[in-house]
């Protein structure tokens, strides 16, 4: 795949804000012609002209305004040569001081010389449409920009680095081949060419079936992986819900006091537990209230349990079973939910067998907040709960975006028609349409089929200047 554009374009690729580095990105036929007329190496007097910015080699210098010759920064600059660079055209980045208003001045002067604001991911299209990266590696640098858990990153960078493609690769090779056959045998009808290996391709297409479904079947762990999880922890007022709340973030985030009703709001923060995102909510204290602003704290509690993945229950150890317990195993009792029963630092009165005759079905476990203990086999029961107790290897190929996923299952249901047809004798013309079906929703996945509008779709969600 290639692509030629005649526009140059330009961006801070860095994010906003001061910082010691800011970098500015130039990609384009003018790439070159545009840095020569702003920068000025240092020891350009020493260098021949046609070196002036040898390829993949940093250059120190001064960047003018060449209207003016105004000073605007020292800079290292460092050129790319067209088709080895990022997005196969040739590309200058200038690496400035990190002032925000130090490259906004240098890019003006940039865009003044010709160069063209670039729009959000246009630096990473024009490395798809260069044919430098397929679709789903750049869906994965937007993936790995954004990771916020390093399980998060390390996903992205081996998607970013052809994974996903690489995995289906061999399936598109084998709709291919059973496309090409099947395409012969109604070419050449006479030959009754299909007949004999009819078999041996209804056993590839079952082969495939089985490799999509398996990469399918990670997507449920990559949506996690990708976007985290809700859990909010109930309970009736001074179990220890914010104790709890402040070890599992590993920090003292909500107000801690022995005075029930405390918590007046929800508060949300967010955790990592094995590489999973999760949004904790801390909730107020279910139980009657006659004080206003505690009953509007309860019913935002009640709204926090409508809206959460996953629920942690939480009771006192240390007190006997009673009444705002049992209604809150009740009212939580529709909701996946994991019950905590804390303050195992001090004598435990409460009965684990009451808990389970109202909750049969829901794990428990014992901890403390305050010394720590049992909070690590809290985290596990956490991370089997949400993984359905199947473990993953970040190396693993894990789905984590939707239009994956959509696509992988519409390939596979295509070639279960294309198999059905098949097994029930109709003709190749049928099991055809359907194997094309499947391979125009694979070769969607990695661009090979280009539609513009999911190109627009995916692009559109980029930073600028990436």
């Amino acid at each position: 795949m290639g692509y030629a554009s005649e526009d140059t374009i330009a961006a801070i690729s860095t994010p906003p804000g001061p910082g010691g580095i800011g970098v500015i990105r130039l990609s384009g036929p003018k790439a070159q012609e545009i840095a020569r007329a702003v920068f000025h190496p240092k020891s350009e007097g020493t260098m021949p002209v046609a070196s002036f910015l040898p390829p993949r080699r940093a250059t120190f210098g001064e960047i003018r305004d060449p209207q003016t010759g105004e000073l605007l920064d020292e800079a290292v600059v460092t050129f790319f040569q067209g088709p080895q660079s990022y997005t196969g055209e040739d590309v200058v980045e200038f690496s400035c001081h990190g002032s925000p208003v130090v490259l906004r001045r240098v890019l003006d002067v940039l865009l003044e010389l010709g160069a063209r604001a670039a729009g959000p991911g246009e630096f990473t299209l024009r490395a798809f449409l260069n044919g430098r990266i397929d679709l789903t590696q750049a869906e994965a640098i937007r993936d790995l920009i954004e990771a916020q858990t390093t399980t998060q990153a390390r996903v992205a960078l081996r998607q970013m680095q052809g994974s996903l493609s690489q995995r289906l690769q061999p399936i598109r090779q084998t709709l291919v081949e059973a496309i090409v056959q099947m395409e012969t045998a109604v070419e050449f009808v006479e030959d009754d060419v299909l007949t004999e290996s009819r078999t041996s391709l209804l056993s590839r297409l079952e082969d495939a079936i089985a490799h999509l479904e398996e990469i399918a079947a990670h997507y449920r762990t990559g949506r996690l992986v990708r976007e985290g999880i809700h859990i909010a922890i109930v309970g009736k007022p001074n179990v220890g819900k914010s104790s709890l709340f402040n070890r599992l973030l590993e920090r003292e985030r909500a107000i801690v006091t022995e005075i029930p009703g405390t918590t007046r709001d929800m508060l949300i923060e967010t955790a990592s537990i094995a590489g999973i995102p999760i949004h904790l909510v801390d909730t107020a204290g279910l139980r009657e209230a006659t004080d206003r602003v505690e009953r509007l704290g309860i019913e935002r509690s009640r709204q926090a349990i409508a809206d959460a993945d996953l629920l942690l229950v939480v009771l006192d150890g240390s007190q006997s079973l009673d009444e705002d317990d049992r209604t809150v195993l009740a009212q939580t009792s529709s909701v996946p939910r994991l019950i905590a029963i804390n303050k195992q630092d001090l004598p435990e009165r409460l009965d684990p067998e009451s808990v389970r005759a109202l909750a049969p079905t829901t794990p428990i476990c014992r901890v403390s907040a305050v010394t720590g203990q049992g909070v690590d086999e809290l985290r596990q029961h956490i991370v089997e709960i949400l993984t359905s107790g199947s473990a993953f290897q970040p190396e693993d190929v894990i789905l984590t975006n939707a239009r994956h996923y959509r696509l992988i299952r519409a390939s596979c249901e295509a070639i279960l028609r294309a198999r059905q047809a098949l097994l029930e004798g109709y003709s190749e013309e049928v099991a055809l349409v359907s194997l094309h079906d499947a391979l125009r929703s694979l070769g969607e996945i990695t661009g090979e089929v280009t539609i513009e509008d999911i190109l627009d779709q995916i692009f559109s969600t980029f930073c600028i200047g990436k």
